[in-house]
């Protein structure tokens, strides 16, 4: 965490209780000792950049804390979260792409929940980062009454998929206080993944995720394909068939 603001403050972030509060703020010393840390610890071979929103901070300090990463020898991929695209457009300069370009392999994720959100503005951003070789993925918030339709993501998916943006997650709404009413049911998210796995290309389908409490990580939740293993699988293509497929 290199930032405790962000450029804006959505009602079902999980960390809405704290951005831009206090005891949210990152100063410098903060940002040293993880740096520290990372150096200390060789099995750390990826670090994500996040917040708050990594590019509420400078340029120039932006680049002082990649530079840094990058003496790391164990330290191989870089990730940046940022929803700057989205809601500040004008935040991806040529500057800021070239510095981005400068510190591959490193991967911008950003957060875009509906193709509303793909304005002109938006659009060009994305463009500069793309243009700029900067591999471009992103991650999705599943929000009952704001794009639990199959048709609305398949749109967004493939709108991100033709400018070279990778739908990376759809993301199950996190269990965070104040935000029931935006989350959908698992079977509702498995019933939405299940309609776009065939109109879809592959590479615009996303993983549909959800974080465990208590710590436990990010499980993928799919639609069930497989109906029975053995010398004889069967296995539900999307179009609901059922195929016989021989494993022996």
């Amino acid at each position: 965490m290199v930032a405790g603001s962000c450029f804006g403050y959505c009602r079902f972030c999980t960390r809405k209780r704290k951005v831009g509060c206090k005891q949210m703020s990152v100063s410098l010393g903060d940002v040293l000792r993880g740096l520290d840390y990372i150096a200390e610890h060789t099995e750390v071979n990826e670090v994500i950049l996040s917040g708050g929103d990594p590019l509420t901070i400078s340029d120039a300090l932006l680049a002082d804390i990649l530079e840094r990463l990058r003496r790391i020898k164990h330290v191989e991929v870089l990730r940046l979260g940022s929803r700057a695209p989205v809601v500040l457009p004008a935040r991806i300069t040529p500057a800021l792409c070239e510095l981005l370009q400068n510190h591959q392999p490193l991967y911008f994720l950003t957060h875009f929940n509906h193709p509303a959100e793909l304005n002109d503005a938006a659009l060009e951003a994305c463009a500069r980062l793309v243009a700029a070789g900067v591999p471009v993925v992103n991650q999705t918030v599943l929000l009952r009454g704001v794009n639990d339709d199959a048709a609305v993501l398949k749109q967004l998916f493939y709108t991100l998929h033709r400018l070279c943006i990778r739908p990376y997650y759809l993301h199950q709404m996190d269990l965070t206080t104040g935000t029931a009413h935006f989350r959908t049911t698992l079977e509702a998210g498995i019933a939405i993944m299940d309609q776009l796995r065939g109109p879809l290309s592959g590479l615009a389908v996303p993983t549909y995720i959800v974080d465990l409490p208590g710590g436990h990580g990010k499980v993928p939740v799919t639609p069930a394909y497989v109906q029975a293993l053995g010398a004889q699988a069967r296995l539900r293509a999307a179009d609901g068939t059922v195929v016989e497929y021989p494993q022996l």
